[in-house]
């Protein structure tokens, strides 16, 4: 089997060597070579034609934005940042994002982090998924919108003899709620479709996007200066109001309680769900308790299969309609590819027209 070849950035001698021995141990995993700047990395980059590289965000001479954006227009190729936990560099990894980066690690202690190993597991997954990114799609232009309408496939899965329990009648009437769950490729899939939302929309939004402590909050933040709605990192025991997207803090499962009448996020660090704090299996399961509701589910780009059990207790329990993102447009085709095979799924979707199919539920 052919070995991912991976280029390490960094001007950290030390983390060079850190990064590069976590990821030799892998049977799947060839480090073919090291860059101490940015200059250096654009060098060896041409020189080397890695398959992947780790790229470090903050480095002298060329940064690692800078470095992405040659390497985006030269070769694209997939790309993991590491980046630091500051508010700067959380900023600058949600740019590199944009940029193309497929995914990125948060260093544990700064630029130098000598407790690495707390994230080598995450680094070697994420070099391991990045290699099968689908670029294309990251470097596609938007589609026409005109075009949009004909990307939508409603799917009508086999039939099975229980499933009529999970066809209750969705109503048009009855209050909405909107949840969405997305991982690897998710700030970019989140800013197409929270954009493309209207300022009037009568409902909240719940959003889990996998991401660590520090990023969340510049992810809202970056998506509010985008869209015509109101987009937060969520807080305990406020209340959802219409018109608001509320994305789960990083290390915080997302919940939701009915207070009365309304309904009131709830925050919790119990154990992370199959790796993952915040967990879209989590939110979906408490979502799927609210009574006099009906929800609309959305799973998009992401690694592994969170968020397919949580849908299928949102369909035994009430009035649900849900959506999975394309292959087409899927960064990495886990999460909505396990959401499909649950057959709960009432329609796939490019992301260009996930939030059209969103509106047209509400």
């Amino acid at each position: 089997m052919e070995k991912i070849r991976v280029l390490i950035v960094d001007d950290s001698a030390f983390m060079r060597k850190l990064i590069s021995d976590f990821l030799s141990e892998h049977p799947e995993i060839e480090v073919i070579g090291s860059a101490r700047n940015g200059e250096d990395a654009v060098k060896k980059f041409r020189e080397m034609r890695p398959d992947v590289i780790t790229l470090d965000v903050e480095m002298p001479k060329l940064n690692g934005l800078d470095v992405l954006k040659i390497i985006m227009q030269e070769r694209p190729l997939p790309v993991v940042m590491l980046s630091s936990t500051t508010k700067e560099g959380a900023d600058t990894t949600l740019q590199a994002i944009q940029a193309g980066a497929v995914d990125f690690v948060a260093k544990p202690s700064g630029s130098i982090s000598i407790d690495l190993h707390k994230v080598k597991t995450e680094l070697i997954q994420k070099v391991l998924s990045a290699s099968k990114a689908n670029l294309s799609k990251i470097n596609s232009q938007h589609e026409p919108r005109t075009v949009r309408k004909q990307l939508s496939i409603a799917i009508e899965p086999e039939k099975k003899p229980a499933e009529a329990l999970y066809n209750r009648r969705f109503s048009q009437e009855s209050k909405k709620i909107v949840c969405i769950g997305t991982s690897t490729g998710g700030p970019r899939a989140l800013q197409q479709v929270l954009t493309s939302l209207p300022k009037d929309i009568c409902v909240p939004v719940l959003v889990v996007q996998h991401m660590p402590p520090g990023f969340t909050k510049s992810l809202a933040s970056r998506l509010n200066s985008l869209s015509e709605i109101t987009v937060k990192e969520a807080e305990d025991g406020e209340l959802l109001q219409k018109g608001t997207a509320y994305i789960a803090p990083g290390g915080f499962h997302l919940e939701v309680k009915s207070v009365g009448p309304a309904l009131a996020i709830s925050l919790s660090q119990s154990p992370p769900r199959n790796g993952h704090r915040p967990s879209v299996d989590v939110m979906f399961e408490s979502v799927s308790t609210i009574q006099n509701y009906s929800k609309i589910a959305v799973i998009m780009t992401g690694m592994g299969a969170d968020g397919s059990k949580g849908l299928v207790e949102l369909k035994k329990n009430g009035m649900v309609k849900a959506i999975a993102e394309s292959q087409d447009t899927s960064i990495v085709f886990g999460m909505p590819k396990a959401a499909i095979a649950t057959n709960m799924v009432d329609e796939v979707a490019n992301v260009d027209h996930i939030a059209d199919t969103i509106m047209n539920y509400i």
